[in-house]
């Protein structure tokens, strides 16, 4: 197993939810601490309290993956004697990065959204509020024919040629190559300074903008050539569209009955909720955190009830006169992408055999209790 250092894990951790999916302004990225030194231990949190400081303390931590940003409004100055100084004091003491991934995890494929969508058991998703279309590329390379099918294999799984529900889509054409290794050149096929014909196939496939370091580092180690043969277009094909919040349908039940759903399912003690307890729900649409600027997105999509926090009291009253039942479960279910995002990571460093421990943080940061 290889040792690895912060740049790493965050390098695979943004393939998955890339900076460029974050909402303008949001604070993302590396916030405290820095990357360039070994890591055995990452925890992954929702908010960066002192208690949770403490529990990475303990637990010999040297990166925390935050959602909510440590840091998210600027800091006049830092004073230890604070509850905020004295986190980021320790943090520093501790030699403890912390790196936040908040809206782009939420928009991320996988993220926080589709988490809540899965766990509410929700089918046929689509996008609450679109916020990014993804930039598609196409890449056409030429490879000697008994190198093709390992060499389509090996783009298949960097996530090249993933079109909607199908993975692994490419074309290929046949052709004759021809070129003449100089005589500094080390031919995989042919002799220096003479001219060699290859029966060689054009393979085509292509991939979001996003992973196109990990496409060409693939076709690199996989190609038997000194010198690959390549090009790449940007295309004007529509990507695929990612956004804020999922819509989709459950089996019908009453309002009561999706409320108790979704106190169970998201496991919290108690929601708020608009609109007739006996009304039918079928159609659902959710957003993590604090989703009161998108309920009219909810009703226009058709949502007969909208699951958000931090609902304010004169955005229920507008919804409940327009007849979108709501259910408030608080901002803290975004726990979800604790256990989702560690077991996300878990499997991409065990996949390249990466050393290192990454857990879910155990502290519960919810400040509001039901009596």
């Amino acid at each position: 197993m290889k040792k690895i250092n912060g740049h790493e894990i965050i390098q695979l951790f943004e393939q998955f939810s890339p900076k460029g999916y974050a909402m303008e302004g949001d604070k993302i990225g590396l916030q405290i601490g820095r990357l360039n030194t070994p890591v055995e231990n990452v925890m992954i949190a929702l908010d960066v309290l002192e208690e949770v400081v403490d529990e990475a303390i303990e637990k010999k931590v040297q990166l925390i993956i935050a959602h909510h940003p440590l840091i998210y409004r600027p800091l006049q100055k830092i004073s230890t004697d604070t509850p905020s100084g004295r986190i980021i004091e320790k943090l520093i003491k501790h030699d403890i990065a912390v790196y936040a991934a908040h809206t782009n995890l939420d928009i991320a494929k996988g993220g926080v959204n589709d988490m809540l969508a899965d766990a509410l058991k929700l089918t046929n998703t689509e996008v609450l509020y679109p916020t990014y279309e993804t930039e598609l590329k196409k890449l056409a390379v030429f490879v000697p024919e008994e190198n093709a099918e390992s060499l389509r294999q090996a783009l298949g799984n960097a996530g090249a040629g993933s079109i909607g529900n199908y993975s692994h889509c490419s074309f290929a054409s046949r052709g004759t190559g021809r070129f003449k290794p100089n005589g500094e050149a080390n031919p995989h096929i042919g002799q220096q300074g003479k001219l060699e014909t290859v029966e060689e196939v054009c393979i085509e496939t292509i991939y979001p903008e996003h992973i196109e370091k990990k496409v060409l580092s693939a076709m690199f180690k996989n190609h038997p050539y000194e010198e690959v043969a390549y090009d790449i277009y940007k295309l004007e094909n529509k990507g695929e569209v990612l956004g804020l919040g999922k819509i989709g349908e459950i089996s019908e039940m009453t309002l009561k009955e999706f409320a108790e759903h979704v106190k169970h399912t998201l496991e919290v003690d108690g929601v708020r909720v608009v609109g007739d307890l006996s009304s039918k729900i079928r159609k659902v649409a959710v957003l993590g955190g604090d989703g009161n600027k998108y309920f009219m997105s909810a009703k226009m999509k058709g949502a007969d009830v909208y699951v958000t926090g931090d609902m304010y009291y004169h955005v229920a009253h507008d919804a409940m006169m327009m007849g979108l039942n709501i259910v408030d479960p608080g901002h803290n279910v975004e726990k979800i992408m604790k256990k989702g995002v560690a077991q996300k990571l878990v499997q991409m460093c065990s996949g390249k055999g990466y050393s290192v421990s990454i857990f879910p943080s155990e502290i519960h940061t919810d400040p509001f209790k039901f009596v």
